[in-house]
């Protein structure tokens, strides 16, 4: 089988795409891109938002939006987990975290990250980031309401715990967790010695 190319960086949201691949257990190469330097203009050729991931299909095909690469993975390799099947009685909640990560927390990054991108002004900027901060806590707040454990699902592991084991490392970071959402917390702990993503998350993060 032809590899997959993953335009990545470290540390980014590429790194779901990437553990998503490795659990499945498929061939890939990772294509460093920066969104904001060096391979911005061959990133925004593929994507024509500039953002990671971006995914290159054996086939030459371009699959963008991390919900979408792990759902269409998880249906090419249903054994490895990622999703539970359709008939699982845990997929209609699956489903639902699955795009509340991707519609309600990631956004708080994209406007919170960039407020200049958004607004004028510093003290508007300041004040737009603040509050991105504080809402994002806000819906990890209901996220962690929702968490059954040990993972996410219960004793399910799915792709769901490759978002929080990734999204933990970012604001307002792990000792945040720790203190304020000791389920998601531990989870994040679990997908750091997950063996399918061990090697993804300490190229990442460390």
């Amino acid at each position: 089988m032809s590899k997959y190319t993953l335009l990545a960086l470290e540390g980014w949201g590429s790194t779901i795409a990437e553990a998503a691949l490795a659990v499945a257990g498929l061939p890939y190469e990772i294509e460093t891109i920066d969104p904001r330097g060096k391979g911005q203009d061959r990133l925004l050729k593929l994507n024509p938002l500039g953002q990671l991931p971006t995914l290159i299909l054996p086939d030459g095909q371009v699959m963008t939006e991390s919900a979408a690469i792990v759902l269409y993975l998880s249906e090419l390799k249903p054994q490895a987990g990622l999703a539970p099947p359709p008939d699982d009685p845990t997929r209609p909640e699956f489903l639902r975290w699955l795009v509340f990560l991707v519609a309600a927390i990631y956004p708080t990054f994209a406007v919170g990250d960039v407020p200049q991108k958004w607004i004028a002004g510093e003290a508007n900027q300041r004040a737009l980031t603040k509050g991105a901060i504080e809402q994002r806590c806000r819906n990890w707040l209901m996220v962690e309401e929702a968490v059954k454990g040990p993972w996410f699902l219960g004793e399910r592991f799915s792709a769901l715990d490759i978002y929080l084991g990734a999204m933990t490392h970012w604001r307002p970071a792990r000792a945040w967790f720790k203190a304020n959402c000791p389920k998601v917390y531990a989870i994040a702990l679990k997908a750091d010695v997950h063996p399918g993503l061990t090697r993804v998350l300490k190229r990442n993060f460390e």
